[in-house]
């Protein structure tokens, strides 16, 4: 049982120093947060160590909280990265250093991995957690098919089931919907997202003929990752972008937080993971914490969000589908 907002440490060390960094971490937790979710490669393990010690500063507040974090991409002195049991173990070790505890709630394989078998992880997760290190283990951006195939590989292996996906889920990101969380929800599987704001389009502060705003992600970069205007600028996305912002009007709340509501009620969610740079900028996330929207603003945005299904096999699972209903 987690907080249905969680706490994304992507910005510790990078947009948010440690002091900062402190300022979110307590004002998560006085809002009731208990989900925390952090990763050896943010900021090159500086986000760890951050939250490492705002955890020995504060050693109340640790026996409230689901502690997760991931690896599987290159750490500065850690070499061989990836998914190897060895690589694994090592990378396992370094963020129990970094974050000062001696065990982490849901450690997770940040992506997977093609030159290693599943029963490598499989192997992993025995060991580290006969050895107490790790609690439950989990996957994030892996696909449906590779989830039920480690789902599988760990039963056979003695291993407890992992117990969460983290994909990439949003208003603009809904492909998820056709394999992703078919697979957690036929395998009990909890699911928390990252990118429930579309890196920020969704909060309203980008418009279709304007600039980006001075001091805001495309505002610096506009060809920044996955959020480039050059790749998101879809006439879907901004139709969804504008109606998402006259749902919020109609409800007098922000666009923010309808797109918070919306993605937390959807099936099989477990949790959404939402970062901030200021304390202020995750209080006002926070404050969708127990927003639901009303079943006819969900069927506007869910319409308009719809993305276009590839044809097979999926039209063709949605046929059969219907057919069954007939």
């Amino acid at each position: 049982m987690v907080s249905r907002l969680a706490l994304g440490c992507m910005t510790f060390g990078q947009e948010a120093d440690e002091d900062t960094a402190y300022a979110i971490l307590d004002a998560f937790v006085e809002a009731g947060g208990t989900l925390i979710d952090n990763a050896d490669v943010y900021a090159d393990g500086r986000s760890e160590e951050i939250l490492g010690r705002w955890m020995r500063d504060r050693p109340e507040h640790r026996k409230n909280l689901v502690l997760a974090t991931k690896g599987r991409f290159p750490v500065t002195g850690q070499s061989g990265a990836g998914l190897s049991r060895a690589y694994l173990h090592r990378a396992l070790d370094a963020s129990l250093r970094r974050l000062g505890v001696e065990r982490i709630d849901i450690y997770q394989a940040h992506g997977p991995d093609p030159r290693e078998p599943l029963e490598e992880f499989a192997a992993f997760a025995v060991e580290a957690t006969a050895a107490g290190k790790v609690a439950h283990v989990g996957v994030s951006n892996f696909a449906g098919w590779q989830t039920a195939l480690l789902h599988s590989e760990m039963l056979r292996s003695g291993a407890a089931a992992p117990v969460s996906l983290q994909p990439q889920y949003s208003l603009l990101v809904r492909e998820p919907e056709w394999e992703q969380l078919p697979a957690t929800r036929a395998l009990n599987m909890g699911t928390m997202v990252w990118g429930p704001l579309g890196a920020g389009w969704l909060t309203g502060k980008y418009r279709r003929a304007s600039s980006a705003p001075s001091g805001s992600r495309l505002g610096d970069d506009p060809n920044r990752g996955l959020e480039a205007f050059s790749r998101r600028g879809t006439e879907r996305n901004w139709r969804t972008v504008e109606t998402l912002a006259e749902v919020a009007a109609q409800h007098g709340l922000t666009s923010a937080h309808v797109a918070l509501a919306w993605v937390m009620d959807r099936p099989g969610i477990t949790a959404a993971l939402v970062g901030a740079r200021t304390a202020d900028q995750l209080r006002t996330s926070l404050q969708a914490a127990n927003l639901h929207l009303d079943p006819a603003a969900m069927e506007v945005l869910d319409k308009v969000s719809e993305p276009a299904t590839p044809d097979y096999p999926y039209t063709f699972l949605t046929e059969v589908s219907a057919w069954n209903e007939r």
